[in-house]
């Protein structure tokens, strides 16, 4: 076997190894825990660019790797495909910019940083890579044990408040997602994803029932981590109330509910499901659009930016389950373009919103709603300033807040935009073959094109209050090392937009492999488990 083989299992691997590490440190030691863990990071960041080249090859079919050397579906695995590997690539992405950031000062903010941020990418990491239930809701488990320590991460009432209904929601999605895969492995006898789909089309009429009901209970689970709506209500003001950095990497989170019913209900209720085909699509099409209406609502309501951000996760949540609900090949293509693009996007400007609030005071967004609802002509304030000011930073934070407003309204020319193109060609594309244009088509239409402009709106209103007329003209004193990640994410949207060609045609790929799961199902069962004589260390 092949050593490259085993680097599926490093995503995995590695930061468990590296977490155990770091809690045997003493919490004293941070720039040893903070160099151990920006290595270990930078090193997933590697290996999960080498996994994405190793997926994007011509007629690529799943890997699979066999834990213990069993075969599915008795044995432990994991499949690596476009989509994963994808995944696996945009969380290293957001990792990387997230810990630099925490360097400069968050990490010293609470105990145990280094170890919860590489058990959260553990988590990640194995839940984009298994290939059956169970092991998806250990790794959820891990994942969710880990945001809970970063949520409450540096103290604070807001935050230990938006913490604990965190927890208490997450609580009740872990267990809602137990109930959803016990009925399904009393339905079916298996909970394996190939061995699921070859199952599914034959069974009988009570265990289909069953089956269907605890997909519905299990897409509930991932449906409250995604947000929508109405189970989404607690997510703008917990990511609001996290610290920077750790609401940054957890733009990936509602990710992972998105990741999941995709992967599921096109390899499980696609068109080989029998009678189980199009399950739920109808839920998620309506579903999803009703969170986009929220969400776009929500973000023009929103004062504060990090709450303006916040709301607009669940648009990007929205816009991506009521593409799913679609079940159409182009659409699922390019929300996946969309995908990636908004999640860069929230990623960056969290981190962002730090730098930009850094010198206001909390009264300062009050006093300036204020001024708009009553004008107050009294603006005289004095100019006495303590110390020297950069002129250059404001430019800077300018510059990329500018980037920001144009990815989140879906402007031309960055990837924002081309996302959103994608997706309405691909809309009305559908329309054109059936010779007529459904009126969700025209909804979804209408909602992509209003929350762009709500965003729009929001950050230039937003924009004006911070950088045009202040309340406060302090200059924030910014570190090199907090806006390096800004421009990085920033400059990862870039090119997307720049090579736009290549990553679309990856899309496109992604989106026909999860439309024909039949290479997915053929691989995970045929894979043989390696003779021993072979084996070598596997």
């Amino acid at each position: 076997m092949m050593w490259s083989h085993h680097l599926l299992i490093a995503p995995i691997l590695l930061p468990l190894v590296t977490g155990a590490l770091l809690l045997l440190l003493d919490e004293r030691r941070h720039v040893l825990k903070s160099l151990i863990n920006l290595a270990a990071t930078f090193a997933l960041a590697v290996i999960a660019m080498r996994l994405l080249a190793f997926a994007d090859v011509a007629n690529a079919v799943p890997s699979v790797y066999l834990l213990g050397n069993w075969a599915a579906p008795f044995g432990i695995v994991l499949v690596l495909d476009r989509l994963s590997a994808m995944m696996l690539t945009l969380t290293a992405m957001l990792a990387l910019a997230s810990l630099v950031f925490a360097l400069a000062r968050w990490h010293r903010s609470g105990p145990h940083f280094h170890s919860l941020f590489q058990l959260l990418l553990m988590g990640l990491n194995g839940a984009f890579l298994t290939g059956d239930l169970f092991n998806l809701f250990v790794f959820f488990e891990v994942l969710l044990a880990a945001s809970y320590g970063l949520v409450l991460h540096g103290s604070g009432i807001a935050r230990v408040r938006a913490g604990m209904h965190y927890i208490a929601i997450n609580l009740a999605g872990a267990a809602l997602f137990l109930i959803g895969v016990s009925l399904i492995y009393g339905a079916t006898g298996t909970l394996n994803m190939a061995d699921l789909a070859a199952r599914i089309a034959t069974l009988a009429d009570g265990d289909r029932a069953l089956l269907e009901g605890g997909a519905a209970i299990l897409g509930i689970a991932f449906l409250i981590k995604a947000g929508m709506w109405p189970l989404g209500l607690w997510l703008p003001a917990t990511y609001t109330a996290a610290a920077a950095p750790v609401a940054a990497i957890f733009a990936i989170l509602s990710k992972v509910g998105i990741y999941v019913i995709l992967r599921l209900s096109l390899l499980l209720f696609g068109a080989d499901a029998g009678a189980s085909n199009g399950f739920g699509e109808s839920w998620l099409l309506y579903g999803g659009l009703a969170t986009m209406a929220f969400g776009a609502f929500g973000v023009l309501a929103s004062q504060a930016m990090g709450r303006l951000n916040g709301f607009y996760i669940l648009v990007s949540s929205g816009t991506l389950l009521a593409a799913i609900g679609t079940a159409d090949v182009g659409v699922i293509s390019g929300a996946l373009f969309y995908m990636v693009s908004s999640t860069l996007t929230i990623s960056v400007f969290f981190l962002l919103v730090e730098l930009v609030e850094r010198a206001q005071d909390p009264a300062a967004d009050v006093l300036a709603v204020t001024r708009e609802a009553y004008g107050d002509e009294d603006e005289e304030e004095e100019e006495d300033e303590v110390g020297v000011a950069i002129p250059a930073t404001l430019a800077i934070l300018g510059l990329c807040f500018t980037g920001c407003s144009l990815l989140l309204a879906g402007m031309p020319p960055l990837s924002g935009f081309i996302g959103k193109f994608a997706l309405l060609n691909a809309l009305f594309g559908i329309g054109e073959q059936m010779n007529s244009i459904p009126a969700t088509t025209w909804l979804f239409a209408a909602l992509l094109i209003f929350s762009g402009l709500s965003a729009m709106i929001a950050m230039m209103r937003a924009g004006i209050r911070t950088f045009w007329a202040p309340v406060e003209g302090v200059v924030p004193r910014v570190m090199l090392i907090e806006i390096v990640p800004v421009g990085f994410l920033l400059l990862l949207c870039v090119a997307m937009t720049v090579g736009g060609g290549p990553v679309m045609r990856y899309m496109d790929a992604t989106a026909h492999a999860l439309h024909a799961p039949s290479d997915y199902v053929h691989t995970v069962l045929g894979t043989r488990p390696v003779p021993r004589d072979k084996a070598g260390g596997h």
